[in-house]
């Protein structure tokens, strides 16, 4: 049987649809790019200001279900065949699947009837995409990575709850938002717990020095925390036992995070960017919990947007960024383009974080420059790296 690399070697094709990271990655920030500017549009003017719908449950589903289903494809098209084994999806194959996903955009904007329709529509691209990833790790015996699997199937099916919800019960479904975000926060904490100090420690082995502490009691202690708080905060909100859990799995994060040596990578932005943006993760629970410790003080939405624009919009550019260069046969080495999108969504997360604490006036206009700050990073990435992720890779796959 042929390996991955053999296989991507010789694929034929257009160079877009060799390898799962490339069209989803790219398709995923032109996206974020575009659908930050249409909720605005319908924020500041109204649910009338555009011919398409773009209002809150709009914004809400693109940013954790859309934007976020993308580059989660992209991510794990490209890890899984390494993590097991086996074969690539690429070519038709994978055509297909941008097809779909591209389908259930167009329908959450257009949304067509019958009303469950656009719902159908959306559905099927991670429904589909989870069924790929439990045949690859199944087929593969590769017991690790089920938790992956699980937690794209937590995406997936709360997608589907959120189109049922609304269809059922009108208005935004808070517990399938919750939970979406929940899977997503949980990803970023798995993988980017093993990809962080994994990078990390590669960076530093030419260095010499204090090396990241490797995986031990601790880490799968707070994962299994992490896991608890999330599971009870998506399936029953502000509680005081899920809060309390929050804060406290936050804080176990960022010992984690301690560990692992983030402040000798300054001179590397690809690197430490990875630590920010984990960073963000243990951010967005302690402030996800006591949002519901303190609601008079710390305002919900700035725990929500923490883990939206903050955690999620910060580790998916860091590893998008990362490996979009390996993949594509450039040097590991952040640019002044790459430095700029990491400073433009960082810039649009803590401006988005800050503003739900201003006073009421100051909201809306803080809200625009936050937006302007989180679509430009995007923008930005898919004009740097979108040359790149067209073209053939200049030299031979590895």
């Amino acid at each position: 049987m042929a390996t991955s690399a053999e296989q991507i070697r010789a694929y034929r094709g257009p160079a877009l649809f060799s390898l799962g990271l490339r069209p989803f990655f790219l398709l995923g920030a032109i996206w974020a790019a575009i659908a930050i500017p249409l909720w605005i549009a319908t924020y500041a003017f109204g649910p009338v200001a555009l011919p398409v719908e773009a209002g809150l449950a709009f914004h809400v589903h693109e940013m954790v279900f859309g934007y976020g289903s993308a580059i989660v494809a992209g991510f794990l098209l490209t890890a899984v065949p390494n993590w097991t084994g086996r074969l690539p999806v690429c070519g038709q194959p994978l055509m297909i699947l941008v097809a779909i996903w591209i389908a259930g955009r167009i329908a959450m904007l257009v949304q067509p009837d019958p009303a469950w329709l656009a719902g159908a529509i959306e559905s099927a691209f991670l429904l589909v995409f989870a069924g790929i990833i439990w045949r690859e790790v199944i087929a593969a015996k590769n017991t690790r990575n089920l938790k992956v699997a699980a937690a794209v199937s937590v995406l997936a099916l709360a997608n589907v709850g959120f189109h049922w919800s609304e269809i059922i019960n009108g208005g935004l479904p808070q517990m399938a938002i919750r939970t979406g975000l929940a899977a997503l926060i949980f990803l970023i904490l798995l993988i980017g717990g093993r990809i962080t100090p994994s990078f990390t420690r590669n960076w530093l082995a030419r260095r010499g020095g204090a090396m990241p502490a490797p995986f031990d009691r601790y880490d799968g202690m707070a994962l299994l925390f992490s896991l608890a708080a999330l599971a009870l905060w998506a399936l029953f909100g502000d509680r005081a036992l899920s809060s309390g859990l929050l804060v406290l799995a936050g804080a176990l994060n960022i010992v984690r995070l301690a560990r692992w040596q983030g402040q000798r990578t300054l001179a590397e932005p690809l690197v430490t960017i990875l630590h920010i943006g984990f960073a963000w993760a243990a951010l967005a629970l302690i402030l996800l919990g006591l949002s519901g410790i303190f609601p008079a003080g710390v305002p919900r939405v700035a725990g929500i947007h923490a883990a939206g624009a903050g955690a999620v919009g910060v580790m998916t550019l860091a590893v998008m960024t990362r490996a979009s260069l390996g993949h594509t046969g450039h040097v590991l080495h952040a640019g002044w383009g790459t430095v700029l999108v990491y400073g433009l969504v960082n810039a649009g997360a803590i401006t988005r974080v800050v503003a739900p604490f201003l006073d009421g006036a100051l909201q809306a206009p803080v809200n625009y420059v936050a937006s302007g700050f989180w679509a430009g990073a995007f923008a930005l990435f898919a004009m740097v790296y979108g040359p790149r992720l067209l073209a053939p890779r200049p030299d031979p796959v590895p």
